[in-house]
């Protein structure tokens, strides 16, 4: 038997109460931990000991706090409330709207959802199962659908209004586990099948999806330290080894409750942040910090890395990556990082470094050896990844990052040399001329753009769709007949 247990509580959206949080940590002071962390998905982890396992779980139970023990069959809710005045204004979408979604669930999801403001770059889009991301018309969502353990994905063919998010949820999720051998862990998952499933058993609100999703370019805001908005200061909160000690969470707790601040947000980045603080009252704040050491001005190219919850070996990895930027003086905007070390880890990243799962390699008879790979325009939303390198040894991973940074920023350059003047393209004729000649995947939504090839099955840049006999798709393998011509790319899940 182990001797320590993972506690995970989920904290809905991402947002939690002081007092709930303050209870959460005296209980887990009593059991006599020290530390907790956030996750990728907005929720709380921490370890305790076998023997203090069923006095926690009592007292959490008691009041009302559910928590699950070396396990994730429920997943957080994950969303974007956390930018919500901080960084972007949205018309319609406000805190009212986000608690009342999420108090319509009413049941426990298995699937991982995310509530997504199509605004914002600062929460990922498509890391869940169910993304409903916002449109345009108030109250109503787009639905992005991915199949569990897969990167198949599928647009549901109308908006959904924001009462039915929970039902619809419910709806989708009993269909996918009833029918698992069509929709759980299968590529070739057929989406309308399921909508035909779902709307036979149950009817919804709905409006017709008229529009393509459009989403921003990305940049990551800088999240850490204190910073005006309005009247107020608001405090982001971001720990290099991840851990939050219970004593400095606690006294956070009582400085909210003491400025009668009702809520705590956690991020996808691992962070906290504080929203409200009134600028009479930052010396409380000053105090807290002081009090426990804590920095908050740490360098922006630390701040844009996802690793895998509990990943000490990623962990590792991304500090001596971020030392050699900062020793290099490395330009890292517009870019964001992600460490793989397991397969089927939801995160998000224009450049991801994939540890080869290989057999030779589990087994120790190879190196520690990494695959280094990029969305194929850096959109850390994209799932139309292209390899850079492959096999590349631990230490050569900062040159070659190096190298595909500096790539990065070449293309921007060039692409802005290259831009016709506005005048220009306002003729139709130069404007079709223009635009890149793009085929989507009707099945997975993976892209083949002309301009770029495929150079993972040794198509040159420059290869039109036409000329392509045998070609099948790099995700789902779904055959060349699969795939659609298209203006604006569809859903490209994470």
């Amino acid at each position: 038997m182990s001797s320590t247990h993972l506690i995970k509580i989920n904290l809905p959206g991402g947002i939690v109460s002081a007092g709930d949080l303050l209870t959460i940590l005296e209980a887990a002071e009593r059991a006599r931990v020290e530390q907790v962390q956030f996750g990728n998905r907005q929720q709380l982890f921490f370890t305790v000991e076998a023997a203090q396992r069923r006095a926690l779980l009592h007292t959490l139970g008691q009041a009302g706090i559910t928590a699950e023990v070396d396990a994730d069959k429920h997943p957080n809710i994950s969303s974007s409330y956390v930018v919500e005045e901080v960084f972007h204004n949205t018309a319609w979408l406000r805190e009212g709207v986000y608690r009342d979604v999420l108090d319509l669930f009413d049941y426990q999801p298995q699937l991982k959802i995310n509530l997504i403001d199509r605004h914002q770059t600062f929460i990922p889009f498509f890391t869940g199962n169910l993304n409903f991301i916002t449109s345009d018309t108030p109250n109503y969502w787009y639905l992005y659908l991915r199949f569990p353990q897969t990167n198949a994905g599928y647009c549901w063919p109308s908006l959904v209004y924001s009462e039915d998010i929970p039902g619809l949820s419910r709806a989708v999720e009993w269909t996918i586990f009833a029918n698992k051998d069509q929709f759980y862990d299968q590529p070739a998952a057929d989406g309308a099948q399921l909508h035909r499933l779902v709307s036979a058993s149950q009817r919804f609100v709905n409006q017709p999806l008229t529009t393509p999703l459009a989403l921003p370019d990305f940049t990551l805001p800088y999240y850490e330290g204190f910073n005006r908005y309005g009247s107020k200061l608001w405090l982001g909160i971001y720990r290099r080894d991840e851990q939050f000690s219970v004593a400095f969470l606690k006294d956070v707790c009582q400085v909210c409750l003491h400025t009668r601040l009702g809520q705590l947000c956690t991020t996808p980045w691992k962070s906290l942040i504080i929203k409200g603080i009134a600028l009479a009252d930052r010396p409380h704040w000053d105090a807290v910090l002081r009090r426990h050491r804590i920095n908050v001005r740490h360098a922006a190219n630390e701040l844009n890395w996802q690793v895998e919850d509990h990943c000490a070996h990623g962990l590792a990895l991304k500090h001596e990556l971020v030392r050699y930027f900062n020793e290099e003086d490395v330009r890292t905007f517009q870019l964001c990082f992600a460490i793989k070390t397991q397969p089927k880890t939801g995160l998000f990243g224009s450049i991801v470094v994939r540890r080869h799962f290989d057999r030779l390699t589990q087994t120790g008879l190879h190196a520690e050896q990494y695959e280094i790979l990029h969305t194929r325009d850096f959109n850390p939303n994209s799932k139309d990844f292209i390899s850079f390198r492959k096999k590349v040894s631990r230490e050569n991973l900062p040159w070659y990052l190096t190298q595909l940074c500096d790539q990065f920023y070449e293309q921007q350059a060039a692409a802005s040399l290259l831009t016709p003047a506005a005048e220009e393209l306002a003729s139709p004729a130069l404007a079709a001329a223009h635009q890149s000649l793009l085929y989507q995947c009707r099945r997975c939504f993976t892209v083949y753009d002309e301009a770029y090839g495929d150079l993972a099955q040794s198509v040159a840049p420059g290869t039109a769709w036409a000329s392509l006999t045998t070609y099948a798709c790099p995700t789902c393998e779904a055959p060349q007949a699969t795939f659609a011509a298209v203006a604006t790319p569809r859903f490209q899940p994470t």
